[in-house]
């Protein structure tokens, strides 16, 4: 029998209640409920739930904030700020989506995924 590597549909959870204080390195996934001081590097996607908390960077292929962050959130494909998101920091992606209701105290940086700036047409 051959061995796959599945990575990208793994996901780690942290729960509510739960505090975590270091960095963090998955192949897949990782959904925040709890508290995360530290750093998150997921090479799939990185969810802070409505009672989680991350207190350092978070960098993933598609990022979804519902909870509370404070550091840089960098997107390499999506960014999600959900309605009653507190993100307090700067915040790099290539596609941003701001529900109404949420706040964000920071730099944006819109990028391509091979990382150029995008430049708006009214740039001279």
């Amino acid at each position: 029998m051959a061995d796959k590597k599945r990575g990208n549909d793994d996901l780690s959870l942290v729960g509510a209640g739960t505090l975590i204080e270091g960095k963090i390195k998955t192949d897949g996934s990782i959904r925040v409920d709890g508290t995360l001081i530290g750093e998150i590097v997921a090479k799939a996607s990185a969810a802070i739930g409505l009672t989680g908390t991350v207190e350092g960077g978070v960098m993933a292929k598609n990022v979804t904030i519902a909870g509370k962050v404070k550091g840089t959130v960098t997107a390499t494909e999506k960014l999600t700020l959900e309605g009653k998101s507190i993100t307090r920091g700067d915040i790099r992606a290539s596609k941003l989506i701001v529900d109404e209701g949420a706040t964000f105290d920071g730099q944006c940086a819109m990028t391509s995924q091979n990382g150029a700036t995008k430049e708006g047409s009214s740039q001279k």
